[in-house]
């Protein structure tokens, strides 16, 4: 069953919230105290752990580990999943950097850049290639997912190469909105606007 984008968000969320809950030294969670780390309601958290065949809570609270384990189960692939990078400025090494190590299932596995001083190079153990390469690599390290963080000019070029090469899934970093085919699973992530509506928030609460 295919889960609803919404719900696939929330239980990554809930993720990294029971993680840090178990490394607390915290065995187990009431729904109303995972929905308070997340501005959400017990209701809704009940739903979306019964979206994924988990119903076991006791008097004591869901079980962290398990419930850990059954949201893996759900989101992760069992083989995992091989990611590459595409454009290697401040954002691209920010998310390499942060991001290498923190899923065993989704590996970043390799970045590209058009700047020649920094293909060949190696950032937090993954190395930069040339755009050339892009299919070879796509197809030698078996990536199914890049994120794209490269200039606006340059971002649907770069989204169409990245579909004939075979990627199918992308996140877009840049602020250029992408068109791609019902095969491959697009997210935008526009800052901008992200800011921009935390600005209006803050302006009408200060009125």
């Amino acid at each position: 069953m295919l889960l609803p984008e919404r719900t696939v968000e929330r239980l990554s969320e809930y993720r990294r919230s029971l993680l840090q809950w178990l490394e607390e030294g915290k065995t187990h969670i009431y729904s109303h105290e995972l929905a308070a780390l997340h501005h959400n309601t017990a209701v809704q958290v009940r739903r979306d752990i019964m979206f994924i065949g988990y119903t076991s809570m006791q008097r004591k609270g869901y079980d962290v580990k398990e419930l850990v384990g059954v949201i893996e189960e759900t989101l992760d692939s069992k083989k995992g999943l091989n990611v590459a990078v595409i454009g290697v400025g401040n954002l691209g090494k920010a998310i390499t950097t942060y991001f290498v190590g923190k899923r065993s299932k989704l590996n970043i596995i390799a970045t590209f850049d058009v700047d020649t001083n920094k293909i060949d190079r190696v950032m937090s153990g993954v190395k930069c290639y040339p755009m050339n390469r892009l299919g070879e690599i796509i197809r030698s390290e078996n990536i199914s997912i890049a994120i794209m963080t490269v200039p606006v000019d340059a971002a649907r070029e770069v989204a169409k190469q990245l579909v004939e090469e075979g990627i199918r899934g992308i996140l877009n970093f840049t602020t250029a909105p992408l068109r791609v085919g019902p095969d491959v699973y697009l997210e935008e992530y526009d800052m901008v606007t992200s800011l921009e509506k935390v600005a209006y928030f803050v302006k009408m609460a200060d009125r």
